[in-house]
């Protein structure tokens, strides 16, 4: 006898939350909370892996003009260094959820872990940003928003290459943090990061 799939949430005043940016080596791990208005529905809404650049900027402004209510948040590169990646995720969740202005009903939270220290009824959701629409909402703003990140920090450190990469382990990055080593925005505790540390530099 096979197990019925849970029911997705349907209540009006659900909040979804994603993260964006727990596989790069360098920046902050970003989180967006949304909650979506039934009376005003957004076409196209898709987990942002899924979407173009262009499709996930588009529905980002789509979205922050439409939503009951939104907010992005974020972990500093030393916050995930010092708790860890997870951690450091489910902080941004939480201070994206805390930020919103607005109560919701439920959190609906993409993955497997609910975000811990939150007064509302939370329940994680796998794959809950092809499923969810509020969650994929949520995915396309902290994409967008950590994408901006990267690349308005890409002129500090243009060896490296953010604005292309967005801090992801590429080839080009790891060619280029072999040969420059890190920067202060590299995240100390990844393990590419860590070997560039036990190498001495050139110069």
């Amino acid at each position: 006898m096979r197990r019925p799939p849970p029911t997705l949430p349907t209540s009006a005043l659900l909040c979804g939350v994603d993260e964006a940016g727990r596989g790069p080596l360098a920046g902050s791990v970003f989180a967006a909370a949304v909650m979506l208005d039934p009376a005003r529905p957004i076409e196209g809404l898709a987990d942002s892996k899924q979407l173009t650049e262009a499709a996930r900027d588009r529905l980002a402004v789509e979205i922050r003009g439409r939503a009951l209510a939104w907010a992005v948040a974020s972990a500093s590169v030393g916050e995930i260094d010092s708790l860890n990646i997870l951690r450091a995720s489910l902080l941004a969740m939480r201070r994206a959820v805390e930020a919103l202005g607005m109560q919701p009903e439920e959190v609906a939270v993409d993955g497997l872990y609910t975000v811990p220290g939150l007064d509302f009824q939370c329940r994680a959701i796998v794959k809950g940003d092809a499923k969810v629409p509020a969650i994929s909402a949520a995915s396309i703003l902290a994409k967008t928003a950590r994408d901006a990140e990267m690349s308005a920090l890409d002129p500090r450190y243009p060896e490296y290459g953010f604005a292309v990469h967005k801090g992801y382990p590429t080839p080009e990055h790891l060619a280029a943090l072999k040969r420059f080593g890190p920067c202060e925005i590299h995240r100390r505790s990844f393990e590419p990061v860590w070997t560039a540390l036990q190498v001495e530099l050139p110069f």
